[in-house]
């Protein structure tokens, strides 16, 4: 089903109801959500997460990966979530915020099957918000705030220059090999050697933290497989490269053979 966000009305919106039964269903065709700074300690011991970058922007993110194929979230299956976290870009639907005439409003997906007749409802009959709603709204502010504070990390995280192209290849049960591109991560010997200035402005502002979380999600790549078993395409393994460490040791592994073969 389509999404339709609309300003949240309650002249238009008093009389509607939300579900208080989910089990994420709507992620289904969800292969990656976006992931906020805040919960970066909880996913990371769940679901691989990684940056990516708009091409149109210019401007990186840092999303979960829940799944190899596109629209095929590995993490739902069996009718319910598959991970002891639900990111919170997924626990906010069919809520957002969003911008609204220069400042940020709240919106609904007004199409979202999560607007049921046995509900509970988002306005009381005094057309005040009800408990529900202000429970969500509470949770939206404070989604929002993480997420400046993520754009805020990753601005730093991009100006000094660690992130690195990945590639994570797979195999499946067939045999069969792909390349999944498009993705960057943390390059830890860029880290390793950064000026002790930007090592100290780094931990005063909180985010050495955040940057251990993103590079130990990684090895959640291993959940990927173990949950890609309850699909029609098992998937037999995914390794991630570094594409600058791989370029960087072929050219010094041909440096050496030619240098060995001068010495004959």
């Amino acid at each position: 089903m389509a999404m339709n966000y609309v300003p949240l009305d309650k002249a238009i919106h008093k009389d509607l109801k939300l579900s208080t039964q989910t089990n994420f269903a709507f992620t289904q065709n969800t292969h990656l959500a976006a992931a906020s700074i805040r919960e970066f300690p909880q996913i990371a011991g769940a679901i691989p997460m990684v940056f990516i970058k708009d091409e149109q922007t210019g401007k990186h993110h840092t999303v979960c990966v829940l799944g190899i194929e596109k629209e095929t979230n590995l993490f739902f299956a069996e009718d319910r979530w598959q991970a002891p976290h639900v990111p919170m870009n997924i626990q906010r639907y069919p809520f957002d915020i969003r911008p609204d005439n220069g400042n940020l409003g709240v919106f609904i997906d007004d199409a979202s099957a999560l607007f049921t007749e046995d509900g509970a409802p988002l306005f009381t009959a005094e057309g005040e918000a009800a408990d529900l709603l202000k429970n969500r709204l509470e949770f939206l502010d404070y989604l929002a705030n993480s997420e400046r504070l993520t754009q805020e990390f990753i601005t730093k995280i991009v100006e000094l220059d660690l992130l690195t192209e990945i590639e994570i290849r797979m195999v499946n049960e067939a045999g069969e090999r792909r390349a999944i591109t498009g993705m960057l991560s943390i390059d830890e010997s860029k880290l390793f050697d950064l000026p002790e200035k930007d090592v100290l402005e780094l931990h005063k502002k909180g985010f050495f933290g955040a940057i251990y979380a993103l590079m130990m999600s990684l090895s959640q790549l291993n959940r990927l497989v173990e949950l890609s078993n309850k699909t029609a395409s098992p998937i037999r393994s995914l390794q991630i490269v570094n594409l600058a460490a791989e370029a960087a040791a072929a050219a010094k592994a041909e440096a050496d053979a030619k240098a060995e073969a001068e010495k004959k």
